[in-house]
């Protein structure tokens, strides 16, 4: 028995038209959007003024309904949605400073002779030479020094 599988289960179907019906939403929304500020403007403002004012709406409506999707990977109402989130949220600043340690000169010299380089950056470096020289501390601490004195 053969069943048939759907195909392009992704692919919005085009309801009114060449037009998906987010598109169709879009765009009569965007219409009705610019007539209204058209009217309400056009009584106060001298028509190219109006016409000016009202070419954003148009331009918003016109990319919510056709600005392709693969560009970010969303549809350009999320991006949208982020955006704003982004603009008007609370936005948390972390700084760590960190001091620095400022060391008299007279102790320099007295840690310089205290300190032990390490002569590698990894422990299996540091094993490897302690094996190949048979100690097991150290060198330049009291107790090799004492060792060695034995």
């Amino acid at each position: 028995m053969r069943f048939q599988v759907p195909q392009f289960v992704n692919v919005e179907d085009k309801i009114f038209g060449p037009f998906t019906l987010k598109q169709f939403i879009y765009l009569a929304g965007g219409a009705g959007m610019a007539y209204i500020f058209y009217a309400l403007l056009h009584m106060v403002l001298p028509f190219i003024v109006s016409i000016i004012m009202v070419i954003p709406v148009v331009a918003l409506a016109l990319a919510l309904a056709f600005f392709p999707r693969e560009r970010y990977g969303k549809p350009f109402v999320e991006v949208m949605e982020n955006a704003l989130r982004y603009f008007v949220g609370e936005k948390l600043y972390i700084w760590k400073k960190e001091e620095k340690k400022i060391i008299p000169k007279e102790k320099k010299a007295e840690e310089a002779l205290l300190f032990v380089p390490k002569l590698g950056e990894s422990k299996l470096k540091d094993l490897t030479w302690n094996l190949d020289t048979k100690e097991v501390l150290n060198p330049g601490t009291k107790e090799t020094m004492e060792r060695k004195s034995m």
